[in-house]
């Protein structure tokens, strides 16, 4: 099956629902999908639930979809930096919940809703508040928390080139939380700089194969 290729980052977006799962790619601005971001504030979804790195930079991007109110929840890492004042003033009014993740356990916990494995135990949390509420285990002498999937309606990913089929290539740094997320959704988005012929992808440069991205728009 062969990805859908939009003519506009808004028809790319215009499915997305009240109420949505939204993984967004990006680490800081490195891989971060503006040009969809901007298309889903024009659509107008709110009430959404975002999972990401962090919690936007500056007043563009995913800080511009928050500035809008559309965001009731941040999944992240890193929610507050130095440009993040944004999602610090939100939060500090009470206009935003925020669930903390350390990052690899965001990373893992995506991983695991694309492979299908019901829950994992890790060591990183353990012991701290983030384990509050969890359930714990000592395994090998060591204190663990178990972990649930976390699975997205849609996965907003900026990426490099992709062909026809919609088989992805990243370009450096932008390869972060990508590949993970496209596993990971349930429709999965991808903004490229170009879309090329099949057969013009080096098969081993492929990172994130058609198979699981649904609609590509070139930006």
């Amino acid at each position: 099956m062969s990805a859908r290729l939009c003519v506009s980052p808004d028809e790319a977006v215009a499915e997305v629902e009240d109420g949505s799962t939204v993984l967004i790619g990006g680490f800081g601005m490195a891989g971060m999908p503006v040009q969809l971001i901007d298309a889903l504030i024009r659509q107008g979804a709110t009430g959404l639930t975002v999972v990401s790195n962090n919690a936007g930079n500056g007043d563009t991007g995913l800080a511009a979809l928050l500035a809008k109110g559309r965001v009731r929840k941040m999944i992240c890492s890193f929610p507050r930096q130095v440009d993040s004042w944004v999602f610090d003033g939100l939060y500090r009014e009470g206009r935003i919940e925020l669930e903390l993740v350390p990052q690899g356990n965001l990373a893992e916990r995506m991983r695991a809703a694309g492979a299908g494995i019901g829950a994992f135990f890790t060591p990183t949390g353990a012991g701290t508040p983030l384990a509050e509420g969890r359930e714990t285990r000592e395994i090998d002498g060591r204190l663990h928390v178990l972990e649930a999937p976390i699975r997205g309606d849609v996965a907003l990913i900026g990426a490099h080139r992709a062909d026809r089929m919609g088989n992805i290539v990243y370009r450096k740094t932008a390869r972060n939380f990508g590949p993970v997320m496209a596993t990971a959704a349930r429709s999965t988005i991808v903004q490229v700089h170009e879309v090329v012929d099949i057969g013009e992808l080096d098969p081993e440069a492929v990172v994130t194969p058609g198979l699981y991205v649904d609609k590509v728009v070139a930006v």
